[in-house]
């Protein structure tokens, strides 16, 4: 009796042992590498590997682990992308599988710093002290979770955000050929963002390491390097690395949206944050892409780009939105970069990221060396969503501003073949010129968006067209600066609605002061040279008038 009592004794706490042992089982494939070179490895057998896969090497030189993504799923063998130090990796070495995809750090801890693709702090700043983690592949919203752009995105530059304006959670193109300005709009929205709540991410892909360098210092130079996260894989790096830059930094950029700005999960009572995310830029993202998918034997289409290169793009920028409320209400602004070859946008890669946008920018070479910086062409630049989120009363200031200034262009371009020109058309060259005039703007100098309004407003009541051309943008920034020493409430009442006919009439009446004590101290030179040869002079003799 008593073994029976002591065996069932023994069989419970067999039983209650073996209830509190939480086992579980960690299943990993491992196999070999059969080839390498140029970023990539090919792995024989991993049949349960998938695609996207992060995919673990050990090197048998030097015992350390590099990471790879499983790219081509063949019958026999893993074709596989190589991150971090390549060279480690020889014939022969293990491969393992993860089970899980590539992610990175993320958080506010990556503010003011300059990393990898990786994640990986490259500033020489030390480590980064953050626990939260996203993945580079992440689903874009869905159409119910997100909300019509109705938010403005200034960019300070007067004929962006007068012309082309920008929503947040809007994506918008900036392309052009090489040296035309694209990536100095790109930071000077970046820079006019320090007095706002956006955080900003500025992904460099393929360039310089001193180019990055120097971005780095101007945005620390300019006091919002503390609120941006640069994302750096430069021309030295693999083709992989170049890849993955633009994920990573979405990546990134959805951690702040979101997320409350405490990081916890954003709903309606805890709204998510505002993200802009410049990949400068997609073609050299483009290349990378083919030369990987070249050296992984996929079969080559239209300029040797691999098939699915339109859906490379477009599953990364869908992932710019504004979310709904019930979503926390954050949004993420894409401004991607595209380079073009001789002017020609009907290349392959950027016809693809025009249609993917929701509008774009271009910059024209021809403009740019004629000194009208930003160079930006308004005949096919185009915001197809941010006209919803602009200012009403720079919407009602601008409204004609596309159409006046290419009406212009039509008349600068007849009036080369012929010098006999109407008064109608001498008005619009001369007022034209003016307001081209008007719309340049140096480099870190971005104005507000109420100065803004008042340029354009003095601009289209013609209170520029008799100011000498070098003297319009002096008389420009005297006027906004006047404006909002005198008369700040209505300076201020600017961005409230629409602009009533009072407010209209005393603006005017506030431009023609300024004016009037801006010519006497810049007095109109041609006027003056008029007014010195109208003066009376002797009759010439008839015998001097018979010669002639």
């Amino acid at each position: 009796m008593t073994e029976a009592i002591s065996s069932k004794k023994i069989i419970d706490t067999l039983r209650e042992n073996l209830a509190a042992i939480n086992a579980t089982v960690d299943r990993q494939e491992a196999s070999v590498v059969t080839e390498v070179g140029d970023g990539i490895a090919h792995v024989s057998g991993l049949k349960t590997a998938m695609a996207g896969e992060l995919l673990k090497f050990t090197s048998s030189a030097t015992g350390r682990d590099v990471y790879g993504l499983a790219q081509n799923l063949d019958v026999d063998e893993v074709g596989a992308v190589l991150f971090g130090d390549v060279e480690d990796i020889k014939e022969g070495d293990e491969c393992r599988t993860t089970g899980r995809v590539m992610d990175i750090p993320t958080g506010h801890a990556m503010l003011g710093r300059v990393v990898n693709p990786l994640g990986q702090p490259i500033d020489g700043l030390g480590p980064i002290n953050t626990t939260h983690r996203r993945p580079i592949e992440f689903k874009a919203p869905g159409i119910m979770d997100r909300q019509p752009v109705c938010e403005p995105v200034q960019t300070g530059l007067l004929a962006i955000d007068a012309m082309v304006p920008i929503g947040r959670g809007q994506r918008e193109l900036i392309i052009g050929d090489r040296k035309t300005g694209k990536t100095a709009i790109a930071i000077d929205a970046i820079v006019n963002q320090r007095r706002t709540n956006m955080i900003c991410i500025y992904v460099a892909i393929g360039q310089k390491a001193s180019t990055v360098a120097a971005i780095r210092e101007s945005l620390s130079q300019h006091g919002v390097l503390d609120k941006t996260v640069i994302v750096a894989a430069t021309a030295a790096d693999s083709a992989p690395m170049q890849y993955i830059a633009p994920m990573a930094g979405a990546a990134i950029g959805e951690y702040f949206m979101y997320n409350d700005e405490h990081g916890n999960p954003a709903d309606a009572e805890h709204p998510g944050g505002h993200v802009l995310v410049v990949y400068d830029d997609l073609s050299k993202q483009a290349v990378a892409y083919r030369q990987m998918s070249l050296t992984l034997h996929r079969p080559p289409g239209r300029e040797a780009y691999p098939g699915d290169i339109f859906y490379l793009h477009s599953r990364l920028l869908e992932r710019a939105c504004k979310l709904s409320d019930a979503n926390g209400g954050g949004s993420l602004t894409a401004l991607p970069i595209i380079e073009t070859q001789e002017g020609d946008v009907s290349a392959y890669i950027p016809t693809n990221v025009i249609s993917i946008t929701d509008g774009q920018i271009y910059l024209q070479s021809n403009l740019f060396f004629q000194g009208q910086r930003p160079a930006v062409d308004v005949g096919i630049s185009v915001s197809r969503v941010g006209g919803d989120a602009q200012v009403k009363a720079m919407k009602q200031v601008a409204g004609t501003l596309r159409l006046d200034l290419a009406s212009y262009r039509d008349k600068q371009a007849f009036s080369q073949f012929g010098s006999d020109l109407d008064a109608t058309t001498r008005y619009q060259l001369n007022h034209g010129a003016h307001m081209m005039e008007m719309l340049k703007q140096q480099r870190y100098s971005a104005l507000d968006v109420r100065d803004q309004i008042i340029a354009i407003f003095a601009a289209k009541e013609d209170f520029l067209d008799d100011i000498d051309l070098p003297n319009v943008n002096l008389f420009r920034d005297g006027l906004c600066r006047y404006m909002a020493e005198r008369h700040p409430r209505l300076r201020s009442s600017l961005t409230e609605g629409k602009m009533g006919q009072e407010t209209q009439e005393r603006l005017k009446v506030h431009i023609a002061h300024y004016k009037a004590a801006f010519l006497k101290e810049h007095p109109n030179k041609k006027r003056a040279d008029v007014e010195a040869n109208a003066e009376p002079t002797a009759p010439a003799p008839a015998a001097k008038l018979h010669q002639e």
